[in-house]
């Protein structure tokens, strides 16, 4: 089976210009050109119901009758995955649905490919031959073509958009996702990505098209060029600041030639400039969307953002209208770019179908401080522009079409929310203490310079967790010597004397890099964080070095990741004591610390103890390898609770033996910024917190008002008596209740 594609798109084009909608004529053509026995198309009708609408080589009587559910048999699962189905033998697929009256018996090779436009399924392209084969890649690839011209012209068959929702524009809905953001917003919705029509598929001259092309993506490198050195350096604006790091690493991405190479050759096969990019956008989507990492994922929303911006470019479109008030922005995925283009439309809120709280928006909605939603599926299925919804930025969730007594009961909150941050900014300049004179230190969380403005917004008393690898993955490589120096010396020179503890590259688990990725069943619990560090010295020694020469002779404090024994602690220590002896000058004081995250350490603490100059608890893996619960498991999420007795024994011992040697002790994990936990952490003795932005002020409001030495005992009778307990979270919170505590 061979075929010209250029050939292939010339008699279509000119079978178009013939009729609307030439399904009988068109399967006929592409089974001749393809020199393929049996060509159909199969249009997705209401009800999510596939209906043969043409076909060539199978019973022409079978054209109207024979339908498949979306997700039975292999037209179906290549309807409902989005997925091509290449199969020498289809009939032995264990998805293979029988269909008698189209007579496709002698048929065994199938090849399916969907029909989709913005993102949605139209039908299933179906080529069948009598002979077991795979189709090559490159019949793929121009029945791919086929199937992109197919899909602007289901619509007038009647072919119905593949949805997952079928209720009535006026009922309620909520959707539970995940909390990217802190923050309640009530208003309109406005849709991201709107669909593009009259987009020309079939060009007349492709080498005006390649010109098109380099032009638009020059244009566009100008702009993202413009958009970057418009962002201030300095100032309080979250705007000002917003994620260099992230911006850059975007740049970088839009001037790799490899995809634009991609597109010059799919023009070259005939399409337009405009057709092309999407084409290839689809490609990508469907490539990555079936990738299980969640920071690679990520990634899929930067491409989609360049490749609208590029056909933006390609087709001289107008900017988008005003944006009404109090606006919440809904999208499947959402590139940097496009969030800082929303931010300044004046969006109040945003919800991400598909996006992490470590990927690239959700890094860019905290820095900008909009309330932020995510994992929020389905949405986008129910929703219209317009329609009136509640995004809840704590709970995670996504009101749709509210009922009137639950927006009112929002817009209290919201109310009582502004009053809440008109009192805890009394308490910025205040130091962390409690209504009993105890002292906690409470510090910031940040891995981005962009971050380094809420040290002063916070009244932080430093940074307790520096995550140097967050601007590492937003470059998508590892920096040089001198570039890794400057973003640690940015840090020491906005921290003006306060501590900072910078924790080692943690790579590894779901924070890869390209070229990193290793195939382990468990992640997790595999070759990351220090383990790499030490397997591949020469990395760990440059950051070292990096680290020393951005001290310049100022005090430096320097932690490992994830330590399994002493002996790998006093391997990564001799790294960096000699390092610390080349570089001059050297620091004012060299503190040496260790993550505690394995719970392994804490049959070691003599030795350790001997060693370090500090520890830090990181509650988020700790907690997942104390009870051997992947905290990526959304089934597990709630399951295991820092306040139960395992963990709480586990601190406890850990701050009386480090107490008795003169370690401090410190916890920078999630559970710092909750004020309940907070709260439990500092009557065991934790002296300092580390904690994001966001649970700075409401820890510290919380702790001025709780009394230590009334909570430590009724602490300890809850130990004693709730043995066996899932968490001792709800006794804990009644007591603070009982008092008036703000939690």
């Amino acid at each position: 089976m061979t075929l010209a594609p250029r050939r292939l798109l010339s008699r279509l084009r000119d079978l178009r210009a013939r009729a609307a909608a030439p399904l009988p004529e068109l399967v006929r053509l592409v089974a001749a050109e393809l020199v393929s026995e049996v060509c159909s198309v199969y249009v997705q009708r209401p009800g999510d119901i596939l209906e043969l609408a043409a076909t060539e080589g199978l019973n022409p009587k079978a054209v109207g009758t024979t339908r498949l559910r979306v997700g039975e048999g292999i037209v179906g699962l290549c309807a409902s995955t989005a997925a091509v189905m290449n199969l020498p033998d289809a009939q032995n697929h264990p998805s293979f649905a029988y269909r008698p009256e189209t007579g496709e018996d002698p048929f065994a090779s199938l090849m399916a490919v969907p029909v989709r436009r913005s993102g949605r399924t139209l039908g299933v392209l179906v080529v069948q031959n009598r002979a077991p084969r795979h189709f090559t890649e490159q019949e793929v690839d121009d029945l791919e073509t086929v199937a992109m011209l197919l899909a602007e012209m289901l619509p007038a068959s009647g072919a119905a958009e593949g949805r997952t929702e079928g209720l009535g524009a006026t009922v309620p809905r909520v959707f539970a996702g995940t909390a990217l953001m802190a923050g309640i917003a009530i208003g309109p919705v406005v849709l991201h990505g709107t669909r593009r029509t009259g987009i020309k598929l079939l060009a007349d001259d492709p080498e005006a098209e390649l010109k098109r092309l380099h032009e638009a993506a020059e244009r566009m490198q100008r702009g993202l060029d413009a958009l970057i050195a418009g962002v201030p350096t300095g100032g309080r604006s979250a705007d000002a600041s917003a994620s260099r790091e992230v911006l850059e690493a975007y740049r970088l991405v839009a001037a790799d030639a490899g995809w634009l190479r991609r597109v010059g050759e799919v023009i070259r096969g005939g399409l337009t400039a405009e057709a092309a990019v999407q084409r290839i956008a689809g490609e990508m989507h469907d490539r990555m969307r079936r990738i299980s990492d969640a920071y690679l994922r990520e990634r899929l929303a930067d491409m989609e953002d360049l490749a609208n911006r590029l056909l933006t470019t390609l087709m001289g479109e107008e900017p988008r209208g005003p944006i009404p008030p109090g606006a919440i922005l809904l999208a499947r995925r959402l590139g940097p770019a496009e969030l800082l283009d929303w931010h300044a439309a004046g969006i109040a809120g945003v919800a991400i179908e598909e996006a992490s709280p470590s990927g690239h928006a959700a890094i860019l909605a905290r820095a900008l401080d909009i309330p932020a939603v995510g994992a929020t599926r389905g949405m986008l299925d129910t929703a219209e522009p317009g329609d009136e919804a509640v995004l809840d930025g704590d709970e995670g969730q996504l009101v749709l079409r509210p009922e009137a007594d639950v927006r009112q009961a929002y817009a209290r909150a919201l109310e009582a929310r502004g009053a809440r941050y008109a009192k805890w900014a009394t308490l910025i300049n205040r130091p962390g203490v409690t209504a009993d004179g105890t002292a906690v230190s409470l510090m910031l969380n940040v891995g981005l310079s962009m971050e380094l403005a809420q040290l002063d917004r916070t009244g932080a008393a430093g940074i307790g967790l520096f995550r140097t690898e967050i601007a590492m993955l937003a470059r998508g490589a590892i920096a040089d010597v001198g570039e890794q120096a400057a973003i640690y010396a940015r840090a020491l020179d906005e921290a003006k004397g306060r501590p900072v503890l910078f924790r080692t590259l943690d790579l590894g688990a779901d924070k890869l890099l390209p070229g990193t990725v290793v195939e382990e069943e468990n992640p997790a619990m595999g070759w990351r964080s220090l383990r790499v560090g030490l397997d591949r010295p020469a990395l760990l020694r440059r950051q070292l070095r990096a680290l020393l020469l951005a001290a310049g002779g100022r005090p430096l404090s320097v932690m490992f990741p994830m330590v399994a024994t002493v002996s790998e602690f006093r391997a990564a220590k001799a790294l960096l004591v000699a390092e610390a002896r080349r570089i001059r000058p050297s620091p004012e004081r060299l503190s040496i610390g260790t993550m505690l995250e394995i719970p392994a350490l804490m049959w070691q603490l003599p030795e350790l103890l001997k060693e370090t100059d500090f520890i830090s608890i990181g509650t988020n893996d700790l907690l997942q390898f104390l009870f051997a619960a992947d905290r990526g498991t959304p089934s597990l999420y709630e399951r295991y609770d820092v306040l139960s007795q395992p963990m709480l024994d586990l601190v406890d011992q850990l701050v009386v033996a480090a107490r008795a040697a003169g370690v401090p002790v410190s916890v920078c994990g999630e559970a710092a910024s909750r004020p309940i936990e907070a709260m439990t952490l500092a009557a065991l003795g934790v002296t300092s917190l580390s904690m994001p932005a966001s649970g700075i002020l409401p820890v510290k409001a919380l702790l001025a008002d709780v009394d230590l030495t009334e909570f430590r005992p009724v602490l300890a009778a809850i130990r004693r008596g709730d043995g066996g307990a899932i968490s001792l979270r709800d006794p804990i919170a009644n007591w603070a209740r009982e008092r008036g505590l703000p939690l």
